[in-house]
């Protein structure tokens, strides 16, 4: 029974875990739009830097990726006192990626997953979530495309822990969770192709400028509060 039981009972916490989009959360805290309304419409660090917050999207980047890293870490501390190991721990890794992209607190509305999956790379390997970090870092910084160093990235990770560290139950996360980001990536995918994905720190059009809800509207016909007594004036209806 204990053995399916704790095996279980890691993975699920590791989907709830994955499933606390911070996106979402603290842009709510800090008082800004959901990011699920502007820009690319993806609840992550990238999208949230269009609103302009820059304290909000590094908060989001850092809680997503520490929510793929620290269940993993415990499971790799505490898990062999009760006969979890490796494998464990890589699904629990591969349960809070999917969390982030189907997160059950929020309406199964989730981001792409790229740093919870880098949490997750990190807290396994730390030497293959410092390689797929660098070459992440690489493409962003040359292309200043998220999008495409993001692909690069989780194209590049399974390959290097099958060629450096050999295969095993981290290939078989790293390459789920790389499909899975390639396939969360279409819609960019094509944006790269017609030369209109937007780049890093690039603002959000349209909504994203929309203030929160509560916040003081113009007036619709000019600048400035509306008069008092102004009225629309509409002919009456003459009698047939």
């Amino acid at each position: 029974m204990q053995d399916t039981f704790y095996p279980l009972l890691a993975i699920l916490a590791g989907y709830l875990i994955g499933s606390l989009s911070f996106a979402v959360i603290i842009s709510r805290v800090m008082g800004l739009s959901d990011p699920r309304s502007y820009g690319s419409g993806n609840p992550g660090a990238t999208n949230v830097l269009r609103s302009g917050n820059k304290a909000a999207a590094i908060l989001t980047l850092v809680f997503d990726a520490l929510k793929g890293y620290v269940p993993v870490l415990l499971v790799l501390l505490f898990g062999p006192d009760v006969g979890l190991g490796e494998g464990t721990a890589a699904l629990v890794g591969l349960a809070a990626f999917l969390g982030h992209l189907w997160p059950v607190f929020f309406r199964f509305e989730g981001g792409k997953g790229v740093a919870t999956a880098a949490g997750v790379l990190l807290a396994i390997n730390p030497l293959l979530g410092a390689a797929t970090l660098a070459t992440w870092l690489i493409i962003a910084y040359f292309s200043r495309y998220s999008s495409l160093a993001s692909l690069v990235a989780a194209v590049f990770a399974p390959f290097y822990q099958m060629l450096i560290w050999g295969a095993g139950p981290i290939v078989l996360c790293a390459g789920l969770m790389g499909l899975l980001l390639i396939w969360r990536h279409a819609a960019n995918i094509k944006k790269l192709m017609n030369g209109t994905e937007s780049k890093i720190g690039q603002k959000a059009q349209g909504s994203a400028a929309v203030p929160p809800a509560g916040a003081s509207k113009k007036h619709p016909h000019g600048e400035g509060p509306k008069p008092r007594g102004h009225s629309h004036h509409h002919p009456k209806d003459k009698k047939q």
